[in-house]
């Protein structure tokens, strides 16, 4: 389908930022192989083949006995014995990385943390488990949480925004008071004080943060609404009878959503930095769990392994790099006194 000319003209500002441009090419490579984690690091075979038949032990599970074991339970995979009976008749297509997130490995012969090693790439961590697959596991985590926080927090802060905007006077009063106060809530505080009662995980945090997020789409859509309330195309649909629905979401919508589709990419790194910070301080995703957060405690705590650390740090800056780079070309993509 062919683009019409403001879109194509945005796009072309868009590949004109080249950091940019191919930040976000970087980033979605990254974040779309994150995706298929289960197929990158795991502790399962990909795929099985014995006594002439197929196995896939990622997507399900087989007893122990199926490869001419002695227990009913599910085959242990990284134990040597079912590995050995499984090759005797057969052959094991393993993932690039023979480790999950929650793989301890019982084969080290030094202390853990124990550095990296052609074994464990980036070390491990303090109870024996592959940095780097938790990594994986926990770039996938951050990134998902920040894009489910952004499109719902965002969803909500343009509705508000534009109901305020849109019909001003006493909803609009109200509505800013209403802001004043709740953004000045301490989050942080609530958060701690809740963790006590209900163990947190993802969806419970997502829920706590969309209800202080939600706001920082408000000031930008109310504005805008504001502004274009009294254009003579919004009078002339009144004077036409055409329904508030209907002008807020066809004839006014459209320009507040350049304004916030250019926040959005900082709206998720700031989304992805909050979830590490709580996972860092301890009132996170629950314990086990892979987290990037958690990991740079880890090497807070230890800092006679510096790997774990400066591998966390390093993800981290890279993820946060890419997006604030994608999110300097979203904006010269929608700057109207960008030319070309």
């Amino acid at each position: 389908m062919a683009m019409n000319p403001l879109t194509r003209a945005r796009w072309k500002r868009f590949k004109a930022n080249k950091r940019g441009y191919w930040s976000t090419w970087v980033f979605f490579v990254l974040f779309f192989l994150s995706l298929f984690a289960e197929f990158i690091a795991n502790d399962k075979p990909l795929l099985v083949e014995y006594d002439n038949q197929w196995y896939y032990p990622i997507f399900t599970q087989y007893a122990e006995t199926q490869f001419g074991g002695e227990f009913e339970t599910e085959a242990d995979y990284t134990d040597p014995y079912v590995i050995d009976l499984i090759e005797e008749n057969g052959f094991i297509i393993w993932p690039l990385i023979r480790f999950s997130y929650d793989t301890i490995n019982y084969d080290i012969v030094a202390s853990v943390p124990s550095a990296p090693d052609n074994v464990n790439w980036l070390g491990t961590d303090d109870k024996g488990r592959d940095v780097l697959a938790r990594i994986i596991y926990g770039f996938r985590i951050s990134v998902l949480f920040g894009f489910i926080l952004t499109i719902v927090s965002s969803v909500i802060g343009v509705a508000v925004g534009a109901t305020q905007g849109y019909y001003g006077g006493w909803i609009d009063l109200f509505g800013q008071r209403f802001i004043e106060v709740w953004s000045g809530m301490p989050t942080l505080f609530l958060l701690i004080i809740l963790s006590s009662f209900v163990e947190p995980n993802f969806w419970w945090l997502l829920g706590i943060m969309v209800l202080f997020s939600w706001m920082s789409l408000v000031g930008v859509v109310r504005a805008e609404f504001l502004r274009c309330r009294n254009f003579d195309y919004v009078k002339a649909a009144h004077a036409m009878g055409v329904d508030d629905k209907r002008i807020m979401l066809r004839h006014m919508l459209p320009n507040a959503m350049v304004a916030s589709l250019t926040m959005m990419p900082f709206i998720l790194s700031g989304s992805v930095t909050t979830l590490t910070s709580l996972d860092f301080l301890g009132f996170g995703l629950p314990a086990g769990s892979p987290s990037l957060g958690e990991l740079l405690a880890q090497g807070k705590a230890n800092l006679q392994a510096p790997w774990l650390g400066l591998s966390a740090f390093a993800v981290l800056s890279i993820m946060l790099t890419l997006l604030v780079f994608a999110g300097e070309a979203v904006r010269d993509a929608f700057d109207p006194h960008q030319q070309g």
